[in-house]
């Protein structure tokens, strides 16, 4: 329709979750007619748990474990892509339904090297602690300040002195 809502988004997050599922492009013209575009023909495989484990994303690896979560994706990847705006769900709902599959997605493979030095063990906001630390102290991050305004130069180089935000709106 044109109108951005958070409906819409909730219809785009859908869309690149059929993409992470199926490993396919939103829109791709050299596709068949019948799966060119991929929500369409990811509404016609629905009914078919053969058809959806088929096209999942050869690169994922699809175990007897993580057939459910990916089950669980491509639903809440239908969900939202209702056809009516007002059947998709809020995006709590969808962080409510994919936050129990973080634990089962997390890579197994304990080599820190691979992941540049991060570690799964610890929570995100852990992580950026450690990532502050690392760059020489939470008191030079952004993060930590109240007021980023001293980040942001006041006039950007090459702007006339006689510019104003007036001149923007």
């Amino acid at each position: 329709t044109g109108k951005v809502t958070t409906k819409a988004d909730v219809f785009s997050f859908g869309v690149v979750l059929m993409e992470l599922v199926t490993g396919l492009m939103a829109l791709d013209e050299d596709r068949s007619e019948e799966s060119r575009y991929l929500v369409s023909w990811f509404w016609q495989i629905k009914t078919s748990r053969e058809a959806l484990l088929a096209a999942i994303d050869p690169a994922l690896d699809v175990t007897e474990e993580t057939i459910e979560s990916i089950c669980i994706v491509a639903e809440l990847a239908r969900h939202c892509t209702s056809r009516e705006p007002n059947q998709r769900p809020d995006m709590s709902h969808a962080v409510n339904v994919l936050s129990p599959l973080v634990e089962k997605w997390k890579p197994t493979d304990e080599d820190e090297d691979e992941f540049e030095g991060i570690t799964y063990d610890k929570s995100l906001l852990q992580m950026v602690k450690v990532w502050q630390a690392s760059d020489g102290g939470a008191e030079n991050s952004l993060t930590a300040s109240d007021d980023s305004k001293g980040s942001i130069p006041a006039r950007p180089a090459g702007f006339a002195e006689s510019f104003t935000s007036a001149d923007g709106r």
